[in-house]
C-alpha cells in the first residue's frame, strides 16, 4: 500500500531552483535511503512532506491517518524535565489509565454491599475493561521499552535523573530520537539519525530499525549505517529523483550499470543523429527540389527525436591530497601511562600507546571517555593528570576539529585561508578554493554563514596546505557528503605520512584504517585490522588468537593465557545464564499480575472481602518483586 506519494515536487528560493521535479511514490513498511550531496534539498524535501515548507507546485499525498515523526538535523529538545520525565511523557495515556485503575482498586477495596451490587458490578467490569485496555496498549511492558531504548543510545541509568536544559546538544538531539522511537510513528523522517552516537549506539539504532514495523525515510551519509537498515535507495541530483531497489552497495552497482546502458544509447543515438545529418547535408547539396523536400522531412523528423542527454558520471566533488613537507623519524609518538579526570568522572588511567611512522590506526569508545581529549593532551591543550607524552623527531602535528573552533566566524572564506598561509599568490589560492568547491562569490562568503559541510571543507583546506607528517583528525567525515568523504578516504590512502583518526564512520574504517584501539577507562585495547576484522575479533575472539595473544610467549605462558580465558568464559557464560533466569521471572511475574487482576473479577473473589483483600496483597507483593526484578535486570546489562 502507497503510504506517500509526490508527484512534480517544486521548490525554489529566488532564482536557487532547489526542488523541480520530484516524483516518487513509498509504500507501507519500506526502509529507505535518501542520498545525495551537502545542499542537494534533502533537508528541505523533509520540511515539504512534515509541512514545515510548502512546496510552490506539485502534489503531496500521505495516507490518511498517518502519524509522522521527525528527526532533523538541528532538532534538539528544549525542556526543564529529566530525560526520564521527557520519554514517559510519550506514554501519558497509560498513566491515566494507571491512576483510573488504582481509583478502582481502592474502591473494589471496599466491603462488599450487597444492597449496592451493582454498584459493585459496574466496578468489577469497569477494571475488567480498563484493565484489558491498558494491558493491550503495552501497560506492563512500557517501562521496559523504555528502558531497552534509552540505555540503547546511550544514556546510563544515573542519566535519567539528569535535565534536559542542561545536557549539550548532541545529548539532547539523542534524547529527541529517543523520544522519537518510542512514539513510534508510522512514517519515520530520521535526518543525519547517527551523528552524535558512538559506535554501540549506532549498531543498536540499527537492528532496532531494522525490526520497525513503519516506514522509515533515512537522510545519511553513513554508507555502512545505509547498507545494514534500507532495502532502497532514492537518490536526489539536480532538483529530481531516481530510485533503486537495493541499499547503497546496490545502488552504487545498479547505477554503475544505468549510467553505462544510458551511455551506450547516447553514443548509437549521437551515431545515427550524425547519419541523418549527413543524409540531409547530402540531399541539400542536390540542389534539387525534390532532394531539398527530401532533406527538409528528414530534418523535420530529425528535430522531433527526443533527444538523450549525455550521462554525467559524478558530482563536483572536493579534490584533496596530504603531502609532507619533511619526513618524520620511525618513532613518532610515544604515549606511557597516561590518565585524565575531570573532577569525580575519570575519562582514562594508565594507558599507552606507541605510534610508528606510516601507521593509520583509529580510536573508537563510547562517547565521553576522553577519545578527544587524547589529542588535546597529545597537542599541549589540555594537561593531563598523570603519564608522559613523547613526539619523535621531525613531528609536525595537523590537527583536524570537529568542533571547528579553530574557525573565525567574522573572516571571509579567502581571508581565513590566506591569513594563514600569506606566501600562497591569489591564483594558486582562488585555485585551491576551487578544488574544495569554493568557486565564484562563494569564496567572500563569512565564515559564521556556511554550513557546517562547508566549514568542513575549509578546515580540510588548511589541513592539505600544512602538510603535516601527523595528522590527528577528530570526526573528519561529520557534516561531509559522501563524496567528500570518498575523496578524503582516497588522499589518506595515498598520504606517506602518519596518520591519528577518532570517527565512528565504520565505512571509512574498514576502507582507510589498518589498526583499531578501543579505549576504556582502564585500557587501551590494541586490534590489528580494519573495522570488520575488530567486529570478527570482539564476536569470535579465538579466531586469531594464535597470531596474537601467544605470539612471542613459552609454552608455560599460552597455558596461563588459556586459563584465564577459560575462567573469563565461566564468567560470561554464568552471567548469560542469570540473565536468561531474571527475564523469564520478569515475564511470569507480569503474567501472574495479569492472572490475579483477572481473578479480582470474579464474583466469587469480589463479593468476598477477605478474598479480594488477600488477592490485593499478593498482587502488591509481585509489584514489588517485578520492580527488584527489573532492577536486577538492568544493573546485569551495565
Amino acid at each position: 500500500m502507497v503510504i506517500l506519494s509526490c508527484t512534480n515536487i517544486k521548490k525554489s528560493y529566488g532564482i536557487d531552483i532547489i526542488l523541480e521535479n520530484i516524483t516518487f511514490n513509498i509504500n507501507s513498511g519500506e526502509k529507505i535511503g535518501l542520498i545525495g550531496i551537502n545542499g542537494a534539498g534533502k533537508s528541505t524535501l523533509f520540511k515539504i512532506l512534515t509541512g514545515e515548507l510548502e512546496a510552490d507546485s506539485g502534489d503531496l499525498f500521505i495516507e490518511k491517518n498517518t502519524k509522522l515523526g521527525y528527526l532533523s538535523q538541528h532538532l534538539s529538545l528544549d525542556s526543564e524535565s529529566t530525560i526520564y520525565q521527557e520519554v514517559l511523557s510519550v506514554f501519558s495515556d497509560l498513566l491515566d489509565l494507571e491512576s483510573k485503575l488504582k481509583e478502582l482498586e481502592t474502591k473494589l477495596e471496599e466491603a462488599y454491599d450487597y444492597k449496592n451490587e451493582d454498584y459493585h458490578t459496574k466496578l468489577i467490569k469497569d477494571f475488567t475493561n480498563l484493565n484489558e485496555l491498558y494491558n493491550n496498549r503495552g501497560g506492563y511492558t512500557y517501562k521496559g521499552l523504555i528502558n531497552k531504548v534509552l540505555q540503547g543510545l546511550g544514556f546510563k541509568d544515573k542519566d535519567k535523573d539528569s535535565e534536559i536544559n542542561i545536557l549539550s546538544g548532541g545529548q539532547k538531539t539523542r534524547a529527541a530520537l529517543c523520544k522519537l522511537l518510542l512514539e513510534a510513528p508510522d512514517l519515520l523522517l530520521l535526518d543525519e539519525p547517527t551523528n552524535h552516537l558512538d559506535l554501540e549506539a549506532i549498531e543498536w539504532l540499527e537492528e532496532y530499525l531494522k525490526s520497525y514495523k513503519g516506514t522509515v525515510i533515512i537522510v545519511s551519509h553513513d554508507r555502512f549505517f545505509l547498507d545494514a537498515v534500507t532495502n532502497k535507495t532514492m537518490e536526489l541530483s539536480k532538483g529530481s529523483t531516481q530510485s533503486y531497489n537495493g541499499n547503497y552497495t546496490s545502488y552504487i552497482d545498479l547505477k554503475k550499470k544505468s549510467l553505462e546502458v544510458l551511455q551506450k544509447a547516447y553514443k548509437n543515438q549521437q551515431v545515427e543523429i550524425k547519419r541523418q545529418e549527413e543524409i540531409i547535408e547530402r540531399y541539400r547539396s542536390f540542389n534539387r527540389e525534390k532532394s531539398v523536400r527530401a532533406a527538409d522531412s528528414r530534418q523535420r523528423s530529425l528535430d522531433k527525436v527526443d533527444r538523450i542527454v549525455a550521462p554525467d558520471y559524478e558530482e563536483k566533488s572536493t579534490r584533496i591530497t596530504f603531502q609532507t613537507e619533511i619526513k618524520s623519524g620511525n618513532d613518532v609518538l610515544h604515549i606511557e601511562e597516561l590518565s585524565k579526570s575531570f573532577g569525580s568522572n575519570d575519562l582514562f588511567k594508565n594507558i599507552s600507546l606507541d605510534v610508528k611512522k606510516g601507521d593509520v590506526l583509529a580510536i573508537i569508545g563510547e562517547n565521553g571517555r576522553g577519545k578527544t581529549t587524547i589529542f588535546k593532551i597529545i597537542l599541549g591543550f589540555v594537561p593531563q593528570d598523570n603519564g608522559t607524552v613523547y613526539l619523535g623527531k621531525n613531528v609536525n602535528i595537523g590537527y583536524y576539529d570537529q568542533e571547528q573552533s579553530n574557525l573565525n566566524l567574522e573572516k571571509t572564506v579567502i581571508d581565513e585561508i590566506w591569513d594563514e598561509y600569506p606566501d600562497l599568490t591569489s591564483t594558486k589560492l582562488r585555485n585551491y578554493l576551487a578544488a574544495f568547491l569554493f568557486q565564484g562569490d562563494d569564496v567572500f562568503k563569512t565564515i559564521s554563514n556556511l554550513s557546517g559541510g562547508e566549514k568542513c571543507r575549509i578546515n580540510l583546506l588548511k589541513l592539505m596546505l600544512s602538510k603535516s607528517n601527523l595528522l590527528l583528525l577528530d570526526e573528519p567525515t561529520n557534516h561531509l557528503d559522501i563524496a567528500s568523504r570518498e575523496a578524503l578516504e582516497e588522499a589518506l590512502l595515498d598520504y606517506d605520512g602518519t596518520v591519528i583518526v577518532i570517527t565512528h564512520d565504520r565505512y571509512f574504517l574498514n576502507k582507510v584504517i589498518n589498526k583499531i584501539y578501543e579505549l576504556s577507562c582502564d585500557n587501551l585495547k590494541e586490534y590489528l585490522g580494519n573495522y570488520n576484522y575488530y567486529i570478527e575479533k570482539k564476536t569470535n575472539p579465538n579466531r586469531y588468537q594464535n597470531l596474537e595473544e601467544y605470539q612471542g610467549k613459552n609454552k608455560t605462558q599460552i597455558q596461563e593465557v588459556k586459563k584465564k580465558k577459560r575462567e573469563l568464559g565461566k564468567i560470561e557464560k554464568e552471567k548469560k545464564e542469570l540473565l536468561s533466569e531474571i527475564e523469564i521471572k520478569i515475564a511470569t511475574i507480569e503474567k501472574n499480575i495479569l492472572d490475579y487482576n483477572n481473578d479480582l473479577c470474579l464474583e466469587e473473589n469480589y463479593k468476598d472481602s477477605g478474598k479480594s483483600e488477600e488477592i490485593h496483597k499478593r498482587i502488591s507483593t509481585l509489584e514489588d518483586e517485578l520492580k527488584t526484578a527489573y532492577d536486577n535486570w538492568e544493573s546485569m546489562l551495565t
